[in-house]
């Protein structure tokens, strides 16, 4: 009996054993998930580069600016007047300088957009007008010295006065901020805004006339070939005033200071930084019987001058043929001079009473 016992209970086994005792067989191992390919990325678009050229600064711009007249306006540069407004902004700044051994600025704009505020607004003195004739620009003025005012009809200067014109004084106002701080001369704005609504309603000519031709040449990098190093500029004008620019290798522009200080504009906050630093020597002198020290600067004719781009210069010439000419510049082999693309900044000078240093 035990031996029947001990065959079935072996029986029983041997099936479990091979049946796994009614288990259900493993599942076969999942298959690998292949992931759907990657998708090819978008690819970046190409940035947008408007068609035109600005004459001022050799860049791209709209089609549209290329032939306008400059807008050249007259600015403060009192150490009490800072900080100015729109200065970062310009194309084109000279500054020259004006009696009592203090400078005033001509910002140079070839478009108006986004220029935003732009002060404080001085009055107009001849050598200015010669500067904004050169550019066939309209000139943003308020007020003038005597000899200014008798120029400005005898030369054709078309102009916006912040003073003396009823309609033009409407694109101009007293900042109640600056003038609590800074005093009531130093208070009076404009902006690239007010001065392209005036224009819009076609009092003046807004574009070139035909045959009207800005020789300025530009590259990309107008570093001069074999310049001695430049890399930090002092312009002393008089006891007063001393301009410095330091070259930032990063930006490939001169940082420009003032009164000791960074030149910051108060519109946008940003220091003023330019491409290319011109420095022109000619003849100033106190105008013969002006009680106020006004000065003649001559400004036709030729004269020499530095060049500073890249961390580097060299002496050139200018010459200007007359008020209603530019500038033209030329290396002292006659070759003439490519600007490096980007803004400017022309420091006006007599070397009896200004020195420019460098290193």
């Amino acid at each position: 009996m035990r031996e029947r016992a001990l065959a079935l209970f072996l029986a029983i086994w041997m099936t479990c054993a091979l049946t796994g005792c009614g288990k259900e067989p493993p599942a076969p191992p999942e298959p690998p998930v292949i992931p759907p390919p990657a998708e090819e990325p978008e690819p970046e678009p190409e940035p947008y580069v408007p068609a035109g050229t600005n004459p001022l600064t050799g860049e791209a711009m709209e089609p549209e600016y290329e032939s306008n007249r400059p807008i050249a306006v007259m600015l403060n540069n009192l150490k009490a007047a800072q900080p100015q407004l729109g200065v970062s902004r310009a194309d084109i700044i000279y500054e020259v300088p004006a009696e009592g051994g203090i400078t005033r600025m001509l910002g140079v704009y070839q478009s108006l957009e986004d220029v935003g505020n732009l002060g404080s607004i001085r009055s107009a003195r001849s050598y200015y007008l010669e500067l904004a004739l050169g550019l066939d620009a309209v000139y943003v003025h308020a007020g003038g010295s005597p000899g200014a005012y008798r120029d400005i009809p005898a030369w054709g200067v078309d102009n916006l006065d912040g003073v003396r014109g009823d309609e033009d004084a409407k694109l101009f106002w007293r900042d109640q901020e600056r003038r609590k701080t800074k005093g009531y001369e130093h208070s009076l704005l404009t902006s690239g805004e007010n001065i392209q609504t005036y224009l819009d309603m076609g009092s003046l000519r807004t574009e070139h006339e035909g045959g009207y031709v800005y020789p300025q040449a530009f590259v990309p990098d107008g570093t001069p070939a074999g310049g001695s190093p430049a890399e930090h500029v002092e312009v002393r004008f008089s006891a007063y005033k001393t301009g410095t620019f330091d070259y930032n290798a990063g930006m490939g522009k001169y940082l420009v200071g003032q009164y000791g200080k960074e030149y910051v504009d108060g519109d946008t906050g940003e220091q003023v930084a330019v491409t290319n630093l011109l420095v022109l020597e000619t003849g100033i002198s106190v105008i013969s019987g002006d009680t106020e020290g006004r000065l003649n600067v001559r400004l036709t004719g030729e004269g020499a001058g530095t060049f500073f781009c890249g961390g580097k210069s060299v002496p050139i010439q200018w010459s200007k043929a007359d008020r209603n000419s530019p500038f033209v510049y030329t290396l002292e082999n006659g070759k003439l001079l490519a600007l490096g693309q980007g803004n400017s900044y022309v420091c006006i000078i007599s070397p009896k009473t200004s020195k420019v240093t460098f290193e």
